[in-house]
């Protein structure tokens, strides 16, 4: 009789955790298979510095005596967790904790997206359209590079301010107002929002990206134009403009395009300042 596969995966990350392994990966993708429940020895390795995990049968199952002290790099990737708070027990407990990868899958038992870590510097979430959860809180006060896909409806987000933001790349559908309020300090932005607009701003005055030097704009609905002109006006010191149409069809055909004043007041400082290089894809 042979032995199931989830046994021999658990006992080769046992054997690799008891001789003090830096890095580990699992991938596990044997759909026929049960849940693969980890060692619980694996939430405590004080030498794992690089840990990932793929795979829709892999359950997170966090002890309470969870500690990760090296850790510094975690891949997440269409995991599911046993519990709701298993996610934020796991990071709570990575206290040097620097790149952090999550993307999620549909009903992975997560509500609430809590990411509270205060040496992050990397952060990537890519959304299933599929997940139940409806908010985000983030907290990420050293974060340099941050990423968020998220095709969803009808989200909440609770995401305090970056100040050390380098690079910032946006794919969502909602409150992109609450995104961009977090995100001023980011000198790299990529931005794609795929909502309709049914007012004159996208987002409210007093939200200014003194430090953006290089914006990407995706075209990929009818108002991308009031987007394009509100970023331009509160940035004022950006160097490189790229403008990228998206590869659906046929859905910018009824747009109106907005308009500035013929006088140099309403012109956006940055194109007569600052802007050295303008690209055109599409």
């Amino acid at each position: 009789m042979g032995v199931s596969l989830d046994v021999d995966v658990k006992s080769w990350a046992g054997i690799a955790v008891s001789r003090c392994v830096r890095e580990l990966s699992i991938y596990f993708h044997f759909y026929k298979e049960p849940g693969l429940l980890l060692p619980s020895i694996l939430y405590t390795c004080k030498s794992l510095v690089t840990l990932k995990l793929e795979g829709y049968k892999i359950l997170v199952d966090v002890p309470p005596t969870v500690c990760l002290p090296s850790l510094k790099t975690l891949r997440l990737r269409w995991v599911k967790y046993l519990k709701e708070d298993s996610l934020g027990l796991l990071l709570s407990h990575c206290p040097v904790l620097e790149d952090l990868s999550i993307e999620r899958c549909h009903n992975d038992n997560v509500r609430a997206l809590v990411v509270i870590v205060s040496s992050l510097q990397r952060l990537s979430l890519i959304i299933d359209s599929g997940c139940s959860s409806d908010a985000y809180m983030i907290v990420t006060p050293s974060l340099k590079y941050f990423k968020v896909v998220d095709p969803r409806d009808s989200l909440s987000y609770l995401i305090e301010h970056m100040p050390e933001l380098e690079e910032a790349d946006i794919n969502v559908k909602q409150n992109i107002e609450k995104l961009l309020v977090s995100i001023t300090s980011v000198k790299r932005l990529s931005l794609q929002v795929g909502f309709r607009i049914n007012k004159e701003t996208v987002y409210r005055n007093g939200i200014v990206f003194n430090r953006l030097e290089n914006l990407k704009l995706c075209i990929c609905n009818d108002d991308w134009s009031k987007l394009l002109v509100q970023l331009l006006k509160d940035s004022p010191n950006l160097r490189v403009l790229n403008l990228l149409v998206d590869d659906y069809p046929s859905i910018y055909g009824e747009y109106e395009p907005v308009r500035w004043k013929n006088n140099k007041s309403s012109v956006p400082k940055c194109l007569l300042n600052s802007l050295e290089t303008f690209e055109f894809a599409g």
